[in-house]
């Protein structure tokens, strides 16, 4: 709908950047949001926040030339309103629209298309080991990935395709920042290498950069566990079993096998101070267990995943930092704007983790979300099954990840 020809009012309509309506919401100030797409299409995927307040009225309604004044009496007018859809056509139509009327409106420029492409870069400041570890993460999606950096040498975990080409230049970049690259200055050896593409498991909501990295000179690694799944590009890959060691400069990553949310679910410890959990456990919830077998083999799932928890992920020290590969609005970040808290802080509020095994596989199986948004496209694509060019897979993995259990029934009180 959003590439149609609409007739635009002759009006001078501003547009904000994704990047700049981001900074408005992460400043604390109120934003009203007019979403003009379609109700499915709102109720699936929105931009939420704190101190936005956000209104859903399809473009449609704003077709006629005298606009029905109940559509009208749900817009405040006594306040900026941005209005955004999927591309930014239709939404810079109802702004016009509304600014002949009188509203204070401007468009949010490349709509949910758009915020889509946000993707910021935070330091882990908690953690404590050799070299500097980066959080990535994607706010219209809630994926998260993990970036660490050290003498001259780095590796991301859970990469996305759509930021292939941002791995290498952040690569670059930290690189050229830190001592050891200094050091080197005289030799022409400025920056650091990109060694290591390594993925948790088959993703079922995006699609994995590894690939596309690894054709850039990077070494992608997948789960030797997840390759019975299908992957067809296993061979050129470097696989990674339970208590394998990659080492980046003077740090360590080590192979934690992990299944439950998959079969192939596997870990990374990262120096001994963050384990990277990829669908496994997230800060506000653990993993939903019907994505791989469907609801038929979700309680074997669900049991395997619990004895994962119980004897390969809690056994961990209390202070070792559990970072997921996603987070949903129920969570919370830590100090430094990061997903990541320690395992000791999660046994205390996340009451998942003490029940017994058929509470825990009970609980879990009673409250799960709807599956991710064309996930029976994304895990072939991502197995190597079925073919996407950059812009389809995109388009593919746009909309919420929905890889966790619910966050309602698991949290404490």
């Amino acid at each position: 709908m959003d590439d149609m020809d609409l007739p635009m009012p002759d009006v001078e309509i501003e547009s904000v950047s994704p990047d700049e309506l981001k900074d408005r919401i992460d400043a604390g100030e109120d934003v009203t949001l007019l979403d003009t797409r379609m109700e499915s299409e709102y109720d699936e995927w929105k931009i939420d926040g704190e101190t936005v307040e956000s209104i859903n009225i399809p473009y449609f309604e704003f077709l006629d030339d005298e606009v029905d004044d109940d559509v009208l009496a749900q817009i405040p007018d006594d306040r900026e309103i941005t209005t955004l859809c999927a591309k930014g056509s239709s939404s810079e139509y109802v702004a016009a629209t509304l600014k002949e009327r009188g509203y204070d409106v401007d468009h949010l420029e490349d709509g949910m298309n758009g915020w889509a492409r946000i993707y910021e870069r935070v330091e882990v400041e908690r953690y404590d080991g050799s070299g500097t570890l980066y959080q990535y993460q994607r706010p219209s999606s809630g994926c998260l990935g993990y970036l660490i950096v050290d003498g001259g040498e780095a590796a991301v975990i859970d990469p996305l395709r759509a930021f292939t080409a941002r791995y290498l230049e952040d690569t670059a970049e930290l690189g050229s920042a830190s001592p050891a690259s200094q050091a080197r200055q005289d030799a022409d050896e400025v920056g650091a290498d990109l060694q290591y593409a390594i993925d948790t498991h088959v993703h079922a909501d995006h699609i994995s950069g590894v690939r596309a990295l690894d054709n850039e000179g990077v070494d992608g690694v997948i789960p030797e566990a997840a390759v019975d799944r299908g992957v067809t590009y296993a061979d050129e890959m470097t696989l990674a079993a339970d208590g394998d060691e990659f080492e980046v400069g003077d740090a360590t990553i080590e192979t934690v096998y992990t299944p439950g949310h998959t079969s192939g679910m596997t870990s990374y410890l990262i120096d001994g101070e963050l384990l990277a959990t990829g669908d496994g456990l997230f800060v506000e919830s653990v993993a939903r267990p019907d994505l791989e077998e469907g609801d038929e083999g979700a309680e074997d799932a669900a049991r395997q995943l619990y004895e994962t928890l119980q004897e390969r992920v809690l056994t961990l020290p209390n202070d070792t930092l559990i970072g997921g590969a996603h987070f949903s609005d129920a969570a919370e970040p830590a100090n430094d704007g990061t997903y990541t808290a320690p395992i000791g802080q999660l046994k205390e509020e996340m009451d998942a983790l003490t029940m017994d095994e058929d509470e825990f596989v009970e609980l879990i199986l009673s409250d799960m979300p709807p599956r991710p948004a064309n996930y029976e496209d994304i895990i072939p694509t991502n197995l190597g099954q079925q073919a996407a060019d950059d812009e389809e897979a995109f388009e593919l993995e746009l909309g919420p990840n929905n890889c966790a259990a619910s966050q309602e029934s698991l949290a404490g009180d």
